[in-house]
């Protein structure tokens, strides 16, 4: 018994030493995430032309779709202190913590200057009520062959932008914002 209590006391002594200390804490990426918030962009142009723009909600993200009706050229994503519209520069009031300014390199109209998406509301593009991440996005404009969106979240978190083909002839561009880091 007493080998046993001698024992013990050099077990207690040594943790309280720092002889035997637990290895670094390390947390796996949420949901197998490694997007980052930096800046992601193409300097592409795209002959294409915005014609929606729609959301969904996904188990470790929300997303962001801008539909095109030919092939996704370039795109800017970035996290600004505040989303201006195309061409004034006025500022697009937005709800949330941080914000991503979200421009295609498309625009939003036709050769002959007709529109080829016009928002219902530009101030709520699509009805987040109820997402984790997302807390409002706005229609910026289109302005020289560029449309701009905001998307106001509840903090910088990170993201990924990519494209997918179709439907048909058409394009998306996604974003999508990670949950949590």
């Amino acid at each position: 018994m007493k080998t046993f209590r001698v024992l013990l006391l050099a077990i207690v002594v040594a943790l309280g030493s720092g002889l035997v200390a637990p290895g670094p804490a390390s947390a796996d990426p949420y949901c197998g995430l490694v997007w980052g918030s930096l800046i992601k962009a193409d300097p592409a142009m795209s002959q294409a032309k915005v014609n929606n723009v729609r959301t969904g909600q996904h188990y470790c993200f929300d997303r962001l779709v801008i539909d095109l009706n030919g092939r996704v050229g370039g795109y800017t994503v970035h996290y600004v202190p505040q989303v201006v519209r195309d061409g004034s520069g006025l500022p697009v009031p937005l709800r949330g913590q941080a914000f991503l300014q979200v421009t295609v390199n498309a625009p939003a109209y036709d050769d002959s200057g007709n529109s080829t998406y016009t928002p219902a509301d530009p101030a709520e593009l699509s009805n987040v009520s109820g997402y984790q991440t997302f807390k409002q996005i706005a229609w910026a404009g289109s302005f020289e062959g560029y449309s701009s969106l905001g998307l106001g979240v509840r903090a910088r978190l990170p993201f990924r932008v990519f494209a997918l083909a179709g439907p048909d002839a058409g394009s998306r561009l996604v974003i999508d914002v990670a949950h949590f880091w």
